[in-house]
């Protein structure tokens, strides 16, 4: 079989929601996070090929992780980090997590409630939170904030991106009860500009999820790590400044994505905020979370 490697989708420069491996991170961690991160990578562009057929990327997401559970050596990513996690002494449960959401993005294209994209999120994005606090060893306390954070990041993505993933991929992330309140249809995803109902539908969906990202702002307090506390913090003032955004523009017509400038002076607010925070000792607010499945 093709190295999985070889199936790179080509998308070209990302919109990440999910810094991997910042400056700010400490030169130990980055080696293992970056193998984290590329076979995240991998699986994704797996999942998301333009001709592939599903039989096929299913195939393949398994063979990633039957090598990462050290059946075999052909693919690259999955020996890289199964190598990187035994050093450290982990064990592969978020790499195999992260499998089950690129999975469900092969075999699920439409999602009906909002509990169902949280669930998706519990796989395709609370992972990825999950493993940078476990290899900071930090206490599994922080995963409840941590959770709400990330899927709140994923569902930022989702929002912004709704459009592209309709016309590319045939992939609704939006609730079809959220949808079908505002009388909006999937089919207006594939228009230059949103609708009324749609625009209603999309500002909607970001208000609440401005909501979840509240739920997570106490992670940066929770965290012992300096280094991890203020990374938080920074992500966290990225997808504040975000879902403001998404309150008051339109994804389909419009780019709500942080630009060079913007990218600067949210991560200077971000580390000022939680090195003066750390500095006096004061406690981040801390709001009551949703309880995610461990």
């Amino acid at each position: 079989m093709t190295s999985a490697s070889e199936l790179r989708s080509g998308k070209g420069d990302r919109d990440e929601n999910f810094p991997v491996a910042s400056w700010i991170i400490h030169p130990r961690h980055r080696a293992l996070i970056l193998a984290y991160y590329n076979f995240v990578r991998t699986a994704d562009d797996i999942a998301d090929h333009a001709t592939l057929p599903p039989d096929q990327k299913l195939a393949y997401l398994d063979l990633l992780e039957a090598e990462l559970l050290g059946k075999g050596d052909t693919q690259a990513e999955a020996v890289s980090l199964r190598r990187a996690l035994a050093e450290r002494g982990m064990a592969p449960r978020h790499a195999l997590d992260v499998l089950i959401a690129f999975r469900m993005d092969v075999t699920k294209l439409r999602y009906e409630n909002w509990d169902e994209v949280i669930h998706y999120c519990r796989y395709s994005a609370m992972p990825v939170g999950r493993f940078m606090l476990d290899v900071h060893g930090e206490s599994t306390s922080t995963w409840a904030a941590s959770d709400a954070l990330c899927a709140a990041l994923q569902i930022n993505n989702h929002l912004q991106d709704c459009g592209k993933d309709f016309r590319e991929l045939n992939r609704v992330y939006l609730p079809r009860d959220a949808l079908a309140a505002s009388g909006a249809s999937v089919e207006q995803l594939g228009l230059a500009q949103s609708p009324p109902a749609m625009l209603a539908c999309l500002q909607a969906l970001a208000v609440r999820n401005e909501a979840l990202l509240d739920e997570g702002r106490s992670l940066s307090a929770e965290i012992r790590d300096f280094r991890l506390g203020v990374d938080v913090s920074v992500i966290q003032a990225y997808a504040d400044r975000i879902v403001r955004l998404l309150k008051v523009r339109d994804p389909l017509r419009e780019r709500v994505h942080l630009n060079k400038f913007e990218l600067l002076t949210f991560s200077l607010a971000g580390m000022i905020g939680e090195v003066g925070r750390r500095a006096i000792g004061r406690k981040a607010i801390s709001r009551p979370g949703t309880a995610h499945d461990a």
